[in-house]
């Protein structure tokens, strides 16, 4: 201690001055960081769905046959949105539909369903998906139609159709769903587009690296469409979710870390807009362990450090060898 202070004792007072402010500065922009956090996470409301349109407004939920989309569905049934449901299977969005519309009976809730599969980018597809919402006061966008890897697995053994699928769905179908809803958006003056981001496109992902590159993607280009769509009237924000009990996480259990379907909507429509603290604009984390869990990893070690890229690695090679060793007990069986 003496050392060091014989070394400060030598530093002209100006560069002790300096030093100073830059630690004040350091610490005090933590605070606010912190604080912000905090407010966002556990205080503040986002915006009012109401913005977007009175009841009756349309919302088109793509992904809405399972998990999060369905969930969005039905939330959004419930605060008077009729709903455009977009999924591949039509049996399981008519079985949703006449569900919703059952529950809604009174509020008299209507329904439209179009069945296509996102992964054969077939441009007759959103043809008849601008026909289906021609004519509708469409306020809300919900991208949420998304596929990520069947297990962990490294690049140069990804198949091919699974590689083309994610890059498909996750990126083309969002992008093209986008051009042909925004512009009914872009007449009314007023609108909101949601799109479903992952944590595995904020940190890089080994074992998941085109899935993680397709969501980094979406980031880049969501935030980019909300600076050209802000002017407009239109609302652009991308969600950042860590897991979730879906069929795709393939986990069943909530956790302190991992809320189910219903939580993490719940979240996500209650802290539309409440972005602060994010590197990116227009983006934010809605459920409370996921938002803090992010904010430490990039106050500390750095959501794209070494360190994190490699902890992800190794985990992800556990999550593969797990599985496969599942795949191997079953084969026996079989």
């Amino acid at each position: 201690m003496d050392k060091i202070a014989e070394v400060w004792a030598s530093v002209p007072q100006v560069a002790q001055w300096a030093l100073a402010g830059i630690g004040a500065l350091c610490v005090a922009r933590g605070f606010f960081a912190f604080t912000g956090l905090f407010l966002n996470v556990f205080i503040l409301s986002g915006t009012n769905l109401r913005k977007y349109g009175k009841k009756g407004t349309w919302a088109v939920v793509t992904g809405a046959s399972d998990g999060l989309g369905k969930e969005f569905a039905t939330q959004l049934a419930a605060k008077g949105f009729n709903l455009v449901l977009v999924s591949r299977t039509k049996a399981k969005l008519d079985a949703l539909a006449k569900e919703l519309e059952q529950k809604h009976i009174g509020q008299g809730l209507q329904t439209k369903v179009l069945a296509m599969d996102f992964s054969q980018d077939n441009d007759a597809d959103y043809e008849r998906l601008a026909q289906l919402i021609s004519g509708l006061d469409v306020g809300i966008l919900i991208n949420n139609v998304g596929q990520s890897h069947s297990i962990p697995v490294p690049f140069l053994q990804t198949e091919r159709n699974e590689l083309q699928n994610i890059v498909t769905i996750n990126c083309l179908g969002t992008l093209k769903t986008t051009q042909v809803v925004a512009p009914i958006m872009t007449q009314r003056k007023k609108g909101l587009i949601l799109t479903m981001g992952s944590f595995a496109g904020v940190m890089p992902t080994p074992y998941l690296a085109t899935y993680s590159g397709s969501k980094a993607f979406l980031q880049h280009w969501s935030s980019a469409l909300a600076a050209e769509l802000k002017p407009q009237g239109v609302d652009v924000h991308l969600v950042v979710s860590y897991l979730v009990t879906t069929a795709m996480s393939k986990i069943r259990r909530t956790s302190l870390l991992i809320p189910n379907p219903k939580q993490f909507v719940r979240a996500a429509l209650g802290k539309v807009g409440l972005g602060g603290g994010h590197t990116f604009a227009n983006t934010y984390t809605p459920w409370w362990s996921h938002a803090v869990f992010k904010w430490v990893v990039e106050n500390t070690v750095g959501v794209a450090s070494p360190f994190t890229i490699g902890l992800n690695k190794k985990m992800h090679i556990d999550i593969r060898n797990r599985a496969l060793r599942k795949a191997a007990r079953e084969a026996k069986k079989a």
